[in-house]
């Protein structure tokens, strides 16, 4: 268990109400881009970047860092705003999401948004870029972590799978990998579409070291980041069950909202759950 108070507990709390707020005025304000997938994971995002990665937003490419790769890269809108929140980039850039000329595009692009790994959207792509990122890491003899977060709809993708082996192959104890376990995906329940579970057996059946836990309690979320980081001779993964459009009511556990349109009437509605004066997109 970690010995994190309650004071840092909400203020991780807190930190993720502001990316989710941040999350809907960036979509409302683009009229475009994938809500309920982002909301899903904004409290493991937060979680990550305020508690537990080593990085530097002076400094993005600074060797030693952590490296985070977004697997589920439709769900970009997170990223970003953890981002700004933690310095890489002005606040103001979220406003230019998704439009002409702007970093932020639809999916991340590692080229032009700092502290952005990897260039990901294709789904499948991530975990295996991040056991190259953690081999590398061995090699070099760094005493970096890589996390990858993944859509639970993502685990359909066999390139999944073959990364799974090959890390724990390698006893790549220097990769995590997070599942958003939201239970949706684009054409519907995980369940429907390609049934996963049982999903933690199978991770374990790979070689890696495996927890499950509610991915919206910080608490637990920071206690299996912490067991995570210090798993040793194999990889660790972590199946964070979570809410699609957790936060605004009326998106939680709907498969429309994965990519709805949300317009200055649903961000008004949207925004007031969060508790945030309406204020326009920003």
């Amino acid at each position: 268990m970690n010995d994190q108070s309650e004071e840092a507990t909400r203020g991780l709390q807190e930190k993720a109400r502001r990316v989710r707020t941040h999350i809907v005025r960036m979509i409302a304000g683009a009229g475009s881009g994938h809500i309920a997938p982002a909301l899903s994971c904004a409290d493991i995002v937060s979680a990550l970047y305020f508690s537990v990665l080593r990085l530097d937003p002076g400094n993005p490419r600074w060797e030693d860092r952590d490296r985070f790769i977004l697997s589920k890269g439709h769900g970009c809108a997170a990223h970003y705003a953890v981002l700004a929140e933690k310095g890489f980039f002005p606040l103001e850039v979220l406003d230019t999401f998704c439009r002409l000329d702007s970093i932020l595009g639809g999916h991340p692009d590692r080229l032009k948004v700092p502290g952005v790994e990897a260039s990901t959207g294709s789904l499948g792509h991530g975990l295996p870029i991040g056991v190259g990122m953690a081999i590398a890491g061995k090699v070099d003899g760094r005493a970096y972590r890589v996390f990858v977060l993944l859509g639970d709809g993502e685990n359909d993708e066999g390139a999944v799978w073959e990364g799974a082996m090959a890390a724990s192959h390698y006893k790549l104890d220097n990769l995590i990998a997070i599942i958003d376990r939201n239970r949706l995906q684009v054409d519907g329940w995980t369940e429907d579409v390609m049934n996963p579970e049982p999903l933690a057996d199978k991770w374990r059946s790979f070689g890696w070291c495996v927890q499950e836990i509610n991915g919206h309690d910080m608490n637990q979320i920071v206690d299996a980041l912490h067991i995570a980081t210090a798993t040793r001779e194999r990889p660790a993964a972590i199946i964070a069950k979570t809410v699609k459009g957790k936060g605004v009511s009326f998106m939680e556990g709907s498969v429309d909202w994965h990519f709805g349109v949300v317009t200055a009437e649903v961000a008004t509605r949207a925004l007031r759950e969060l508790e945030v004066p309406d204020r326009g997109t920003r």
